[in-house]
């Protein structure tokens, strides 16, 4: 099977490009000079005395990790394939019994943090949504109802429950959540169409129902409990016949996830526990690459994901057994990708549709996983590549956009990079194509999913990979040849030097677009080159607009030079940096920003833009800190 990341290749020396040799100049120069001082031809030409390039060796391409289910005996075994053929789980376990009376065998305690600010609301009488309060008297709860995509997922999965959880006592907050509840079940009683029976939203809903059941259960409404109680077997049942269906990968893992604590927590549940953690198995493997990021390569997937097996876990103990192996294996290998995504600030970086969650919420995440482990740096196989240098850290994104089964809210990004320094953002993405109903219009979603969106280069004011509705992505980027390697100075000092290049724009305008990244080791300099190398041996004739777009972190004040080929960065803590372009004319643009509560920021953008021959070009450009 053919996965995006399968097309990411690996590359060393002149075979990508350039070797250690072609990064032969000095850093301290005030001028830019080319990187790559030929136009895609040799690059051998450079004289002895360039610095020593040391390679780091390259990854290997994603395989899909495999993972078996636990351990079982052959009667198990049986059970489990009993019980996927249908047989109730009472008849297996209990055979010559009346079917047990439907109850919860234990009350979860999960680490997992709700937002005490969104609980509050919910308790003033508002669902909170990225920023956007809706009346709880005025949600239509019903089937057919038109709600946002953020509304939808609010309100049927259930996960403002872990918010009023976080708000107060539960005496304070148990009429809240009867209030909704009851106005949930008076529609959705019975399984059905629409939103709140797509697999991953009913399996987020079951299952937190199951996390967060005294909060439903512990009212003094004896209709509504009872009420509660047979919807979430019926939800279980559906779950156990439809969790293939979803929408998915990701979706039918909370699916998975919601089966196994079913089974766990509810009586004579140790057939749909065996047939739960079998399914959770095999579609763990097939969610994640072999260094632990999701495939559709989203930070907001890879806290789903983990979130998911913190709660599952936590059903685990709350039954006094140990998580199977794979959970707690798949919990140490998802950390570590997630991390290489997080900024000099802490927080994470806006890709695939993400905004910038904060340092808080993703450091709360972390301590719920009970996963202690540092970034991973060179994450091939997820596609994200990590340089920190003194105070400052550069994300670069090497490796085509996820394939359109595994996107949710696919970006045609390739190519692009953020970067940071101390608790200031410089270059980012603008991010939230995933809050888009909330503050963040949904008439602007695809915009924010555009290459235009993100700080690289654009040809001929199109994408690098065509952006469809609903998430999804069509051709474009194939294929991506990335290098990495350190570089040391014969005067001291050494560098991080990235190179990757992308035939997104080969089909349209005959194009292979190259961008070389060579961080200094201090952090304080940072320079670039984007190269346009004709795909075939024939050159195109004619001329097509071009566009390098540098996006500026919120609270930047930018002020351009007489010449426009420069322009001076004021970051919020009177630091400066200065942008140097060796061609071309700098123009600011306006922009926006996502912060991690789906809230746009005005922010301004630097952009070098023109027309190049098809016959390829090459553009240089430094961005350095000003003392």
């Amino acid at each position: 099977m053919t996965d995006n990341a399968t097309r990411v290749r690996d590359v060393a020396g002149v075979a990508a490009g350039g070797g250690a040799d072609a990064m032969a100049i000095p850093l301290d120069k005030g001028a830019v000079e080319p990187l790559v001082k030929s136009r895609g031809v040799s690059l051998s030409d450079h004289g002895d005395d360039r610095p020593v390039g040391e390679l780091i060796e390259p990854g290997r391409a994603l395989a899909l990790t495999d993972f078996d289910p636990p351990e079982t005996t052959v009667g198990e075994r049986l059970m489990r394939l009993a019980y996927r053929f249908g047989v109730p789980g009472s008849a297996l376990v209990s055979p010559f019994r009346k079917p047990a009376k439907i109850r919860l065998l234990a009350t979860v305690d999960s680490p997992l943090e709700g937002d005490r600010v969104a609980g509050m609301a919910l308790r003033a009488g508002h669902f909170l949504v990225h920023g956007v309060k809706v009346p709880i008297a005025q949600v239509d709860f019903s089937p057919v109802a038109k709600l946002t995509p953020p509304v939808e997922l609010a309100v049927h999965g259930f996960s403002w429950l872990r918010d009023l959880n976080a708000c107060g006592q539960r005496p304070q907050c148990t009429q809240t959540a009867e209030r909704v509840l009851a106005a949930w079940l008076e529609h959705n009683a019975r399984p059905g169409k629409g939103a709140a029976w797509r697999v991953g939203i009913a399996g987020q809903r079951l299952l937190a129902w199951l996390v967060h059941a005294p909060l439903i259960l512990s009212g003094s409404d004896k209709n509504l409990k009872g009420a509660t109680l047979a919807s979430i077997e019926e939800t279980a049942r559906w779950l156990d016949r439809n969790v293939t269906r979803a929408d998915d990968r990701l979706g039918e893992m909370a699916g998975w996830c919601a089966i196994t604590a079913a089974g766990l927590l509810l009586p004579e549940g140790k057939p749909r526990r065996l047939f739960g953690e079998a399914g959770l198995a095999r579609v763990l493997g097939e969610l994640v690459g072999n260094d632990g990021g999701v495939l559709s390569r989203s930070p907001l997937g890879q806290i789903e994901a983990i979130g998911l097996l913190v709660d599952l876990a936590a059903c685990y103990r709350a039954v006094r057994r140990d998580p199977p192996q794979a959970v707690e294996g798949m919990l140490q290998m998802l950390v570590p990708p997630l991390l290489a995504l997080t900024h000099s600030d802490g927080g994470l970086g806006n890709w695939q549709g993400a905004g910038a969650v904060s340092a808080e919420r993703l450091s709360a995440l972390i301590g719920a996983s009970g996963v202690r482990t540092r970034p991973l740096r060179d994450s091939r196989q997820w596609g994200y590549q990590r340089v920190s240098a003194g105070r400052s850290v550069l994300h670069f994104d090497a490796a085509p956009p996820p394939l359109a089964r595994h996107a949710r809210h696919g970006c045609a990004s390739t190519l692009a990079f953020e970067f940071s320094h101390g608790a200031h953002r410089l270059i980012v993405n603008c991010g939230g194509s995933a809050f888009a109903g909330g503050l963040v219009p949904v008439r602007i979603e695809q915009g924010l999913r555009a290459t235009a969106a993100h700080s690289t280069l654009v040809l001929g004011d199109s994408n690098s990979t065509a952006v469809m509705i609903n998430g999804k992505l069509g051709s474009g980027v194939g294929e991506v040849e990335v290098d990495r390697r350190t570089i040391e100075f014969d005067g001291g000092g050494s560098a991080t030097r990235l190179e990757a290049s992308h035939d997104g724009y080969a089909g349209r305008f005959g194009l292979i677009h190259r961008r070389i990244l060579l961080m200094r080791d201090d952090g304080t300099e940072l320079r670039g080159e984007d190269l346009l190398i004709p795909s075939g041996r024939k050159g195109k004739r004619g001329k097509v607009p071009f566009a390098i777009r540098f996006h500026l972190g919120s609270g930047i004040e930018i002020s351009l030079t007489a010449n426009k080929r420069g322009a001076t960065l004021a970051l919020p803590d009177g630091g400066f940096w200065q942008f140097v372009a060796s061609e071309g004319t700098l123009e600011v643009d306006e922009s926006i920003w996502t912060d991690g509560d789906g809230r746009p920021h005005p922010v301004q953008q630097l952009v070098l833009q023109g027309l190049i021959s098809r016959g390829g070009g090459n553009f240089s450009w430094l961005l350095k800190k000003m003392r």
